[in-house]
């Protein structure tokens, strides 16, 4: 069950949010920047394993994680599931909706979240009297797109030990970008997960981390990981296919 929070005057804003280097504010000027205070007046709590939204719901916002992880997913008419995104803190979700005006993926909860909520309608408000916020949601979306796009070129081109390599690193830049540690972390998501977005089955996933630990590129104890030998994944995620 999702639980809505109302932000206070004394609760973190755009403006003093520490996420604000990688969320909305990112290269917006800090005097336009002071101005998005009003663009969050709510958040939602997910416990583990909650719905954030469905397909096919209307879109009536978008999101941004304030801390926690989601995922988000879709599912066909046969009923398979494809993950399309691990999203992390500061990162949004709901974008990939815009054009239709519909959501068309779902979104949950990996872990106990939060979420603050960005409404449509405020975005245009607040975009009235800011014409830079407009641009900077095309910049947004742009750069969501921009991410699923790389994956999706990738995928068609990588052997199974490329994609994980490559999915471990860029998990490693998005957590150094978020001040935590680039070699050591825990993954949220499941093996089958992990395997699911990149295109793998669980055997050849799980296969492909027991190769890199033996190679003492990687070490991992349930789901920690340490990366040992960045260079090395690097060179093993830059490889192209025979």
């Amino acid at each position: 069950m999702q639980k809505r929070v109302l932000v206070s005057p004394e609760s973190p804003n755009c403006s003093t949010c520490v996420l604000g280097h990688v969320c909305v504010p990112i290269g917006m000027a800090a005097a336009d920047v002071k101005q998005l205070d009003d663009l969050v007046e709510e958040r939602l709590r997910l416990p583990k394993g909650a719905s954030l939204y469905s397909p096919t719901e209307p879109l009536d916002a978008i999101y941004s994680v304030r801390y926690g992880s989601v995922k988000t997913q879709t599912e066909d008419a046969a009923g398979r599931i494809q993950i399309t995104g691990f999203n992390l803190p500061g990162e949004m979700i709901g974008l990939d909706g815009m054009m239709e005006g519909q959501h068309v993926s779902s979104a949950l909860a990996m872990e106990d979240s939060e979420v603050c909520v960005i409404r449509l309608a405020q975005i245009d408000h607040i975009a009235s009297h800011l014409p830079s916020l407009q641009h900077q949601m095309r910049r947004l979306m742009s750069r969501e797109l921009g991410r699923s796009y790389q994956v999706l070129a990738s995928l068609g081109s990588m052997r199974s030990e490329q994609r994980l390599a490559a999915f471990l690193l860029n998990l490693s830049e998005r957590y150094a970008t978020l001040g935590y540690s680039s070699t050591e972390f825990v993954l949220r998501m499941s093996r089958e997960e992990i395997g699911n977005y990149l295109g793998l089955t669980l055997e050849t996933t799980s296969r492909v981390f027991s190769r890199l630990s033996r190679e003492n590129l990687i070490s991992t104890h349930q789901r920690e990981v340490r990366l040992l030998d960045i260079p090395a994944l690097n060179q093993i995620a830059g490889q192209k296919s025979c």
